[in-house]
This record gives C-alpha cells, sequence and structure tokens, in this order.
C-alpha cells in the first residue's frame, strides 16, 4: 500500500474517533501510528490548529511530504509542520519556511477532554509538550482524584497533575527536573485556573524520591552529590510514576530494562495505605506480565500487599500490534 494510501486508510478508520473527540472538546490526537500503520518511524499527529508530522527513522522525500499535505488538507486544511528528527540523537534537523517556522516556534492552546495546555511544536527541547499515548492516563487521574493528595513524578509540562487538579485534588505536587517542563506545567495550571492546587518542584527525581519516602539520599560511586531542595518525608493518595526509558544522574540511574524498583521502592514508599500508585513504562522489549510480576514482588518484600491491579489501554488513535502496545499502564492499590 502507498504511503497515500495507508494515510488515507488510517483516517478512514478514525472517523468515529474524530466525531467523539470533537464532542469531548478535544483537538489534539494521532492521525497516523506509521510503526503499526505502515510507514515505520512517521507519525502524523494534530496538535490543536496544525498537522505535525514527525520521522524518526528516514527523512520524507519532497514527494512524500506532498502527497501527506494533500491527504491532510482533504481532511482539514491547517498549518502543517514537518519535524524531521531522523538522524542524530532524535534532535530536529530541518528548517522551515519562515512563515511556518514563525507559527511552529509561537505559543498555541490546545484542547484535552476540555483541559487546556499549551503547545510549541519547536522550542528548547525535543518533543511535543504534550505526549498523546499517555490521555488514557490524564483521564485516569482526572477520575480518580477527588478530595486527594496527588504525587507526579517525571512530570514533564504537568499533564498529569493539571488534571489531577481539575479533577478535585486538594494537592498536586509535580516533580522534575527541567525548568524548561515546569515553566509549560504551570502555564497549563494557569489556563484552567488551578495554579492554587498545583505545585512544582524543580528537582532530580531521586533525591525528591527519596526524601518523600524517607530515606536516606544517596548516589553512584564516586559521584559528587550537586545541591537539592529539601523535603519532608510525605505520602500521598495517588503516586503516578512515569520515568523516561534510560537516564544518569549523580544521584542514580533511571533503567526501565533491568531496574525499575530502583525508583518504584520509593515510590511506593511514599504511597499511603490504600491509595494507589500509577506505573508507567514505555519499553517495547519489556513483556508485561513479568513486569506486573516485579512490582507486586517489590510492594511484598516491604510487607505490604496489592489489593487492585487496573491496566490502563492507550486510545484507538494508538494502534498497537496483537493489542500489546509498547507503553504500558499499570494502577495498583497498596495495603
Amino acid at each position: 500500500m502507498s504511503l497515500q494510501s495507508s494515510l488515507t486508510h488510517a483516517i478512514n478508520q478514525r472517523a468515529e474517533f474524530f466525531k467523539q473527540a470533537a464532542l469531548q472538546q478535544t483537538d489534539c490526537f494521532r492521525v497516523f501510528h506509521g510503526t503499526v500503520e505502515g510507514e515505520n518511524g512517521l507519525n502524523i499527529d494534530r496538535y490543536g490548529n496544525a498537522w505535525l508530522i514527525q520521522t524518526f527513522h528516514q527523512t520524507l522525500t519532497e514527494q512524500q511530504l506532498a502527497q501527506i499535505t494533500e491527504v491532510l488538507n482533504a481532511h482539514i486544511e491547517l498549518p502543517i509542520i514537518y519535524n524531521d528528527r531522523a538522524k542524530r540523537n532524535s534532535r530536529i534537523e530541518n528548517n522551515l519556511a519562515d512563515d511556518f517556522n514563525d507559527f511552529a516556534c509561537s505559543e498555541q492552546v490546545i484542547q484535552e477532554n476540555g483541559i487546556k495546555f499549551t503547545s510549541k511544536l519547536r522550542h528548547e527541547g525535543q518533543d511535543p509538550l504534550l505526549f498523546l499515548d499517555m490521555r488514557i492516563g490524564r483521564e485516569y487521574v482526572r477520575a480518580n482524584s477527588q478530595g486527594k493528595t496527588v504525587l507526579n513524578l517525571f512530570s514533564y509540562t504537568c499533564g498529569i497533575g493539571t488534571a489531577a487538579a481539575i479533577g478535585g485534588a486538594t494537592r498536586a505536587v509535580n516533580v522534575d527536573f527541567s525548568s524548561f517542563a515546569l515553566a509549560a506545567g504551570k502555564k497549563n495550571a494557569e489556563l484552567n485556573e488551578v495554579a492554587d492546587t498545583c505545585e512544582f518542584i524543580q528537582s532530580d527525581a531521586f533525591p525528591a524520591l527519596r526524601q518523600l519516602a524517607g530515606l536516606k539520599v544517596g548516589g553512584r560511586r564516586g559521584q559528587k552529590l550537586p545541591k537539592y531542595p529539601k523535603l519532608a518525608a510525605t505520602q500521598f493518595d495517588l503516586v503516578f510514576l512515569d520515568p523516561p526509558r534510560f537516564a544518569k544522574s549523580p544521584f542514580g540511574t533511571v533503567d526501565l530494562i533491568n531496574d525499575y524498583q530502583g525508583l518504584f521502592k520509593p515510590a511506593m514508599l511514599t504511597t499511603k495505605s490504600g491509595g494507589t500508585i500509577v506505573c508507567c513504562n514505555n519499553v517495547a522489549k519489556v513483556e508485561r506480565q513479568a513486569w506486573l510480576n516485579s512490582l507486586v514482588r517489590c510492594v511484598e518484600k516491604q510487607d505490604r500487599s496489592v489489593s487492585s491491579i487496573e491496566w490502563l489501554h492507550c486510545h484507538e488513535d494508538f494502534p498497537s500490534f496483537d493489542d500489546n502496545h509498547p507503553l504500558k499502564i499499570v494502577a495498583l492499590t497498596i495495603d
């Protein structure tokens, strides 16, 4: 099937989804998920009043870009931003015409289920300011935050924390190392008039988590520890843990394949008895059931128990092979 045909088929398949999205005040979603829909490494999303095309393996030819443009314009005519990330470190490599570049670098406002989010399709980072496949996580948190305290770890632009505040949380604490991401998170809270509920802590996750869990802050062998915000031991009703695949800092190593427990244990200790911890793992090679089993064993080693397990599945605009999406999200109630 040609690229043009694959994209047309994907849009036709989503016809009912698009109708529901409009009814639910959602104007940001995936239109073409190339890995599953026929063009590996090509993603096409709608972000509010723009189409965003991203390539991760192979740069589009001018002909391919023209074909995509023709199909998208036939659906809804919007500015089209192409971010080519097929080369070094997934960074955007291509230039845009001046008017499109000005648009891509300007702040926009998008909506998901009526929640407003700031959007900028080109900025000092690499990824868009809202991860669209995490919609189900934001929906879960919004529906389960009434009257609760919420801890949002690796918060990025604080979509989870914003959803928690809108859902009636009494306190939503967002932790991230990036001042840029937290600034966007503050904008999101302001856009939705929940700034009084949201808190923002710029910190490496390891010292923040270990302090909140009442554990000693340590570091990697031979590494001098930089300064970090001092936090009191605190437990929360709902904890959201969404770490990156791999990252190193003087305080520790984030490794979702070999050592998820290094983060999960202190995060679980910050979860109140009867509370919920939502865990995310976006590594395709990590097997779902084996990962869950390791989480349950970690809970039991702390003489606690898991009283309920709920898997959260990505929406239909993110299709997967055999319903086995690389992004795994599970909500565990911990007693």
